[in-house]
């Protein structure tokens, strides 16, 4: 028995069938518009069996509306949608409506209800077992049962459910709490938790990692490599869609469909672009030279070859078979300048520990830190350890509970707060850009938002109308004007779209001076980190690790490998042991940053390789209907080679660097 976690709607633009033995969802040519604007338009696509999909796209382009019409929550103004017959769909919003007057554990129970029958009988069939008239009937009905009930997880369903709200962040003591005492981030987990124990044929997941800390995604991400479904996600999670996505679809607005991770896709969104853009302008050099032909000639000895060309060009024009010029999306245009150089040692602690005097206890015990200029220090651990605490008392908002915290000299620091708590609900977005920048005019500042997005009548708005993506960006362009050589940064990739988290990561990478970075984004640590500060709530410590974020996975991981098997190794294996701990960190792989450095090189020579064969192709084109002057035709001929060497030449270089990334 199968448990429908989605009931689709039956309206006329989806209809259930029995589809090919690879697609569990087809649509053909939809729409959407809301009034006058539309949100897209033509997009047709199938889910195949086992799909790893990842919907990405700038906020407001409609990838949330797509899944609700998809699963029958919403209605397409054209096309239609079919699914396969008797298809079950799990679906995650953003924001979860769970009303239920149960508890946690109910919540979760309720997918096993077929289960928990099951097990009354066999209850019913044991007791009469101990009548001897029923005896026989009952003891081959209960073993009937009792096969059925093994097979389909009647003796692991308990440990099911409590490795899955474990896995999501929850506690032992949140099991019989009532769910309308939970967070509203709490119900979202809640439901997810009942998702992944429905195991449908199809999940789609809005935004599902909004709610969990690293440690949870992580959990996911597990899971998810090992669930046979097909899986359908929406996430501005970076990290988390190179782990479990095999392919992209960006809105914008229509679909583009790239093969790969998250990763991957950047590569190739590049690489098309610089394709797209090459083809474009070798096409307008051809249409600019053949007119200056036909121009130079419409009335002289070559007139009938120019009214020829003419011909052949209106013809072009008029089957619309030109390429059309490529773009791309609006993104945020930031810059960082620092206000002069710090001292070499931007922040020192010593037997500091963090927390609240009127709680009587600490949340950590720090070792003795040391930060130094032009470093990044990012700090992670569970929601609730006490992460935002530790900046606050770096910033001396709060006093240490014991110990101390010496900054170093010249510094200027800006702080992005998690909540933005320095934006005004009040005031304008022009209030909030003049209280730090008094001496711009108005349409200096007008100009100034117009690169974090904010256009025409948004300048005016108030700060309360903003969403969170547009709080972030306002607290960007604020941060941005404070000149600082110190960053503290308190999750700034919350609510940003990816577009916008790209060129954040880019501007920081660039930045000149210090960073302290509190995040659950995962990419942007793994781009940006050279200390890793893990706050441990369980052990109530902070341990420091000097490296990327995956130098610190695979160091954890070896780790655990290691401590697992450490009872019964020998005294002298042991030693072994530690001595490859310590030196983990002087045996690391290739760098982050060199790895980035070698395929921003192989990205760069893709492109170039791209627009050198868009200039052979034009060549190739002319060649096909060569012009009457043999020297010509021998020019084009050089010419085609010659591109051909600079190709070769290219390529040899590209694979270089795959060797070295291979070594």
């Amino acid at each position: 028995m199968r448990v429908t976690i989605t009931r689709v709607p039956r309206n006329e633009r989806i209809t259930d069938g029995i589809l090919s033995n690879m697609s569990l969802i087809t649509a053909s040519n939809l729409s959407k518009s809301f009034g006058p604007n539309d949100i897209f338009e033509g997009i047709s696509l199938a889910i195949p069996q086992g799909a790893r999909i990842a919907i990405v796209g700038q906020n407001g382009v409609g990838k949330t509306t797509l899944i609700r019409i998809l699963i029958g929550l919403d209605y397409p103004n054209t096309g239609s949608v079919q699914h396969a017959k008797d298809l079950t769909i799990g679906y995650l919003p953003q924001e979860a409506t769970l009303v239920t007057q149960g508890t946690l554990w109910d919540h979760c129970m309720e997918v096993f209800a077929d289960l928990i029958e099951m097990q009354k009988e066999l209850d019913q069939s044991m007791a009469a077992m101990t009548d001897p008239q029923q005896a026989d009937a009952a003891i081959e009905r209960y073993g009937r049962l009792e096969h059925n009930f093994e097979l389909r997880g009647g003796y692991t369903y308990e440990v099911r459910i409590k490795q899955t709200l474990s896995g999501l962040g929850f506690s032992e003591s949140d099991y019989h709490r009532p769910i309308v005492q939970l967070s509203g981030g709490q119900r979202t987990r809640a439901l997810l938790a009942k998702l992944l124990l429905e195991s449908p044929d199809v999940m789609m997941l809005d935004e599902p990692t909004n709610h969990l800390d690293i440690e949870a995604v992580e959990w996911l991400e597990s899971f998810m490599k090992d669930w046979e479904g097909a899986l359908v996600v929406v996430s501005h999670d970076r990290y988390f869609l190179d782990q479990v996505a095999n392919t992209v679809w960006e809105m914008t607005p229509s679909l583009e469909v790239y093969r790969g991770n998250y990763s991957a896709y950047l590569t190739q969104r590049e690489e098309r672009y610089a394709r797209r853009l090459a083809e474009y302008e070798a096409q307008t050099a051809f249409i600019e030279k053949e007119q200056e032909f036909i121009r130079r000639n419409i009335a002289g000895q070559n007139t009938n070859q120019a009214k020829g060309r003419q011909r052949r060009l209106e013809r072009l024009l008029e089957d619309s078979r030109l390429a059309p010029p490529p773009s791309e999306p609006r993104r945020m245009h930031i810059h960082l300048q620092t206000k002069g150089r710090s001292g070499d040692l931007v922040l020192r602690a010593h037997n500091l520990q963090v927390g609240y005097h009127d709680e009587g206890k600490p949340l950590f015990d720090c070792p003795d830190l040391l930060l130094q200029r032009q470093e990044c220090a990012a700090i992670i651990g569970p929601n609730g350890a006490g992460k935002t605490t530790f900046l606050k008392t770096i910033l001396e908002k709060i006093p240490p509970y014991a110990g101390k915290v010496q900054l170093g000299a010249s510094l200027e620091i800006g702080y992005f707060a998690q909540a933005h708590e320095g934006l005004n609900q009040e005031k304008s977005l022009m209030d909030e850009i003049d209280s730090v920048a008094p001496n711009m005019l108005p349409a200096e500042i007008r100009s100034y938002l117009a690169k974090f997005l904010f256009t025409g009548d948004d300048v005016f708005r108030k700060v309360g109308t903003l969403s969170g993506g547009e709080r972030g960006r306002l607290a960007l362009a604020k941060l941005s004007l404070s000149d600082a050589n110190l960053l503290l940064l308190d999750e700034p990739t919350n609510h940003l779209d990816l577009p916008s988290q790209e060129v954040l990561e880019s501007v920081l990478s660039a930045f000149p001076g210090t960073i302290l970075l509190v995040s659950h984004d995962r990419y942007l640590i793994d781009s940006l980190a050279s200390q890793i500060w893990a706050v441990d709530p369980q052990g109530k410590s902070l341990q420091v690790f000097k490296g990327s974020y995956t130098e610190y996975k695979a160091y954890k991981l070896s780790l655990q490998e290691e401590q697992s098997q450490s009872e019964s190794l020998s005294p002298a294996t042991n030693a072994q042991r530690d001595a490859k701990q310590k030196a983990f960190a002087q045996n690391k792989p290739i760098s982050k940053y060199e790895i980035k450095r070698i395929k921003k090189r192989q990205a760069e020579i893709e492109a170039q390789v791209g627009a050198l064969e868009a200039q052979q192709a034009v060549i190739s084109a002319e060649l096909e209907n060569p012009p009457p002057d043999s020297g010509e035709v021998w020019q084009l001929g050089e010419r085609y080679m010659d591109l051909q060497t600079e190709i070769d030449a290219l390529m040899g270089e590209w694979a270089q660097l795959e060797e070295k990334l291979g070594a």
